[in-house]
């Protein structure tokens, strides 16, 4: 069975990818902060019958990010990786004279140094997969400027290039940084409390990456909104 390296695995986009890979005979290994919700999301997951492995932590923990490589080596390797916990700088979202340095620091170890360090940990199982993917969840905030979102914005911008990097860097990848739309998520709740306008669930967009694990198209940026409309 394929195995694939979740982060910020134990709600939203990545509860929703986990469910979406174990439903397909995946066997995962998923990580985040709360090992209490961690391990319900793995229950969610090992409902469909596939192994699930567990690791709780910060994933800018150097530690932490070996600890998940080692997991899926135990599984048989690593196919996939999704780099998907994000932090946004601040709660709420403030203007950049207002964000706290410390705050931007954040956003840029978790969404930018953490998932080059678990790519580099976990290249070597990568490069020998039969299809080794990685996948960084970016967002609309790193092509286009929006109030508040400035810091969180250019984290996943660093994000987005990388990913571009590194897809050129490794040609024998398939490298993916995904913008997955606004959705009804936690972190969402957490960026801009006061707006209660409806939005997709993570379960109505995770089909979006399917899609591209199933037609496997050249490495690069891609919309989650485009590819439901059944465009790229």
């Amino acid at each position: 069975m394929p195995v694939a390296i979740i982060t910020g695995a134990s709600k939203g986009l990545g509860l929703a990818l986990a469910r979406a890979l174990a439903a397909r005979g995946w066997d995962l290994v998923l990580g985040a902060r709360t090992e209490a919700v961690l391990k319900e999301a793995a229950m969610a997951a090992a409902a469909y019958g596939t192994r699930v492995e567990t690791r709780a932590g910060d994933v800018a923990d150097a530690a932490h990010r070996a600890a998940l490589v080692a997991a899926a080596q135990g599984l048989g390797g690593c196919d996939l990786l999704v780099n998907n916990a994000s932090a946004l700088g601040a709660e709420p979202l403030v203007r950049l004279a207002e964000l706290p340095l410390d705050g931007l620091r954040r956003a840029l170890e978790v969404n930018v140094v953490a998932p080059l360090g678990l790519v580099r940990e976990a290249l070597p199982l990568l490069r020998a997969a039969r299809a080794g993917t990685v996948i960084t969840v970016s967002s609309d905030a790193a092509a286009e400027a929006y109030g508040t979102w400035g810091g969180y914005g250019a984290s996943k911008a660093a994000l987005d290039h990388l990913a571009a990097v590194l897809g050129v860097e490794e040609p024998g990848l398939r490298v993916w940084a995904v913008d997955p739309g606004d959705m009804a998520t936690d972190l969402y709740a957490a960026a801009v409390p006061d707006d209660r306008d409806p939005r997709p669930d993570p379960d109505e967009v995770a089909p979006a990456f399917l899609r591209l694990l199933d037609e496997r198209p050249a490495s690069g940026r891609y919309a989650a909104p485009a590819l439901l409309e059944g465009r790229r």
